[in-house]
């Protein structure tokens, strides 16, 4: 295994920075500023610098998603064995398709194998930094209405 593949051993975070360890880009980010849809890729493709200066200025992960190995009890939405972003995704957010999504993570990721399709009908609209995040978003990211607890 190189150091751009991720660990298998563990699930992925379909919601990584890029920074993170063994962090791979597994969907493009387009739509409107007010809805953003992610795309994903066929399949992952590891972090490189020559990726990450395709998007500059813009951070990286307003443009791409990321998944990484799961941070587990190092992430602060996760307690209990339990991803909680997970969960608020398919308890706030609607789901934006009917059909699952085409996923090069999906048998791996986390938020499959926690929450199943109801995640996988959700994860499109989810873009890691999103600076134009509506109320039901800024919910689901945050379990309230913005990062400073508004």
């Amino acid at each position: 295994m190189t150091s751009s593949e991720p660990d298998r051993s563990v699930s992925l975070c379909p919601s990584a920075q890029p920074d993170w360890p063994q962090a791979i880009a597994i969907g493009t980010v387009g739509g409107t500023a007010d809805a953003p849809m992610v795309t994903h890729l066929g399949t992952t493709l590891p972090i490189t610098g020559d990726l990450l200066a395709l998007v500059d200025p813009v951070t990286p992960a307003e443009v791409l998603r990321f998944a990484a190995p799961c941070l587990c009890d190092g992430c602060i939405h996760y307690d209990d064995d339990t991803c909680h972003l997970a969960q608020r995704v398919v308890d706030v957010l609607p789901p934006v398709t009917e059909r699952l999504p085409k996923c090069a993570i999906r048998r791996d990721c986390r938020w499959w194998q926690q929450e199943g399709r109801e995640a996988c009908a959700r994860c499109p609209q989810i873009v890691t930094d999103n600076y134009n995040a509506d109320d039901a978003m800024q919910r689901a990211a945050y379990g309230h209405s913005g990062p400073s607890g508004t």
